[in-house]
């Protein structure tokens, strides 16, 4: 089992930024990848960003291209989402998660665990 545990959302404006962490336990050892997903309300899950494990391969929806970046820190077990110009369409839960081999990464329901989720909210 992995437990995952994201912290750092916040009220925010649009144009600030946020740091998200995801600390990982449990059996760190058999992640391939992580993910970060988001849901605002009344809409679906949906993929954020990603990375490989032990390579730090990134893969970024369209829609946070060049704002958005994940990385990781293996000896913390962590994973990081650095949001930049925040919009408030980026309102959301965002869940980080993780996938113990190699499918399709957008797809939510490729993951094994998840975490509880850290809202993030961007007043204009």
């Amino acid at each position: 089992q992995v437990q995952l545990v994201e912290t750092g959302g916040g009220l925010v404006q649009a144009g600030d930024s946020l740091r998200l962490s995801c600390a990982a336990s449990g059996r760190t050892s058999s992640m391939y990848r992580m993910g970060w997903f988001r849901q605002a309300p009344g809409k679906e899950r949906e993929f954020v960003a990603a990375i490989t494990w032990s390579l730090g391969i990134t893969s970024y929806a369209d829609s946070v291209k060049g704002r958005f970046t994940i990385s990781r820190d293996n000896a913390k077990n962590t994973v990081y989402l650095q949001v930049n110009s925040l919009k408030p369409e980026d309102t959301a839960v965002y869940y980080c998660a993780a996938k113990t081999c190699c499918s399709d990464y957008r797809y939510r329901e490729n993951y094994d665990y998840w975490g509880q989720g850290t809202q993030v909210t961007v007043s204009s």
